[in-house]
């Protein structure tokens, strides 16, 4: 059945809904990290990492469902529609915040990208050594994240975010698919070991480790699990492939909840009984300590490459249609940036393929830019913190607060201002902890690594 479609004021049509609005939401929160939950629960301890796995959600729904109301201005229901984030920020905030925040959320998206890239390649290679004797077998990243690469090539030429809404599904659907096998193996290894491992406090592994080192680590906790909540940097992009009526805002407040309360529920659950099973030692990946049964873990990361193949688009889009809107910008009358070709077949007069000389070169130019970086940093752990650090703060916290603020018009030293002032710095805190530990990891890292030389 063929979805309607609805014209808005704007002459854009759209024809998304709460089922697909909820695909996007789910792909964008649900990721690679959370995989690196259990770990992070590992650094911080029981009580410390069970209410900062709590708090990140809480923080994540409040300030999203906050920010779901500045897609129109001046008013949530009937004003100017903003159609991405950035959008928002430069009509609320001004273009000075608009270029902080570009940098800032087009660097945490091509980051992600980067990192997904990353995450396949040890997914692959997990795959791989099953299948070997006695998993006594080269294993080398590379050769998988080129693949990785050209296939995300060829699907980067969708031309927007909501033309890849069956990649949002199948992205869904494979993250639940892993998610739910990591549980279950979790649980399997936690009754088989008759005990519930772990530590109340931060407490030093059985791994030899400083005191500094275990610091870093805590830190870079923070981050992972900062990361692993990640939606608001994509949330009025997703918002603005809504159909409307009913108006958009109420829409996705009912998306933002189903996400965050879904997504909360299994990374308690993942993070918890993973750490309850492995104890103060569990793997950066969880994934990557499960031996058996190995045609369930296979599965599992086989789900994991399949999630990041859509999730990679769905980070990705948004970052090809700045460039190609700044490009169009810098080269106005350029052909290559503003002539539309068509492709159509014979049989039908409906264009199958439309494209620009920009994309069709510029979209694989960045891919392969990317795949380069992946293959030059592959730190899972280290990539997973920086990117949280890097996007907690100021796209989860002080944007939307500060948009809503404006929006709703809230009076400077009023209670609900200095609350939000107040939620504002604790997470600034956390963000710049969390980055510290996360580049002392990666430097740590770099001493043992060589460019181009990986191995998985």
């Amino acid at each position: 059945m063929e979805m309607e479609a609805y014209a808005g004021e704007d002459g854009r049509i759209r024809t998304g809904n709460l089922g697909t609005a909820t695909a996007h939401a789910f792909t964008a929160v649900v990721g690679a990290g959370i995989l690196a939950l259990p770990w992070s629960m590992a650094q911080l301890g029981w009580i410390l990492g069970s209410i900062v796995l709590l708090s990140f959600g809480l923080i994540t729904y409040c300030t999203s469902v906050l920010l779901t109301d500045c897609y129109r201005t001046p008013d949530p229901v009937y004003g100017k529609r903003n159609y991405t984030y950035i959008a928002a920020v430069r009509s609320l905030l001004g273009p000075r915040n608009e270029l902080i925040c570009a940098v800032l959320q087009y660097s945490l998206l091509w980051g992600t990208m980067i990192g997904y890239t990353v995450t396949t390649a040890i997914s692959v290679a997990a795959v791989k050594r099953t299948t070997c004797s006695h998993g006594k077998c080269g294993v080398s990243g590379n050769t998988y994240m080129v693949v990785f690469g050209a296939v995300q090539i060829i699907l980067s030429q969708f031309p927007n975010l909501e033309k890849v809404t069956f990649l949002s599904v199948l992205a869904s659907a494979t993250s639940l698919a892993y998610s739910l096998i990591a549980l279950c193996l979790s649980i399997a290894k936690l009754s088989s070991n008759h005990e519930v491992r772990g530590s109340l406090m931060v407490a030093f592994s059985e791994i030899p480790q400083d005191a500094q080192t275990k610091v870093w680590h805590v830190f870079q906790a923070l981050g992972n699990i900062a990361l692993a909540y990640t939606f608001s940097m994509l949330l009025l992009e997703i918002q603005d492939t809504l159909k409307s009526p009913p108006a958009e805002n109420k829409v996705m407040k009912k998306v933002t909840l189903l996400a965050i309360t879904g997504t909360t529920l299994f990374y308690v659950s993942v993070g918890c009984i993973g750490y309850a099973a492995f104890g103060n030692n569990i793997a950066g990946n969880i994934l990557v300590g499960f031996h058996h049964p190995n045609w369930l873990v296979d599965i599992a990361h086989l789900a994991l490459i399949l999630h990041l193949l859509g999730a990679y688009q769905v980070f990705g889009q948004p970052v090809f249609a700045i460039n190609e809107k700044l490009l169009e910008s810098t080269f106005p009358t350029a052909s290559f940036s503003s002539t539309v070709y068509s492709i159509s077949l014979p049989w039908r007069h409906k264009s199958i393929f439309s494209f620009t000389i920009a994309k069709l070169l510029f979209r694989p130019l960045f891919v392969i830019l990317t795949t380069v970086i992946a293959m030059m940093f592959p730190f899972f752990n280290g990539i997973l913190g920086l990117l949280g650090a890097i996007s907690f703060w100021p796209l989860s916290v002080y944007f939307p607060l500060r948009m809503y603020g404006v929006q709703v018009m809230i009076r400077r030293w009023s209670f609900r201002w200095i609350c939000f002032q107040a939620l504002s710095f604790v997470c600034l805190i956390v963000s710049l902890v969390s980055a510290l530990g996360s580049v002392a990891s990666m430097l740590e890292s770099l001493k043992k690594a060589k460019l181009f030389h990986i191995n998985l």
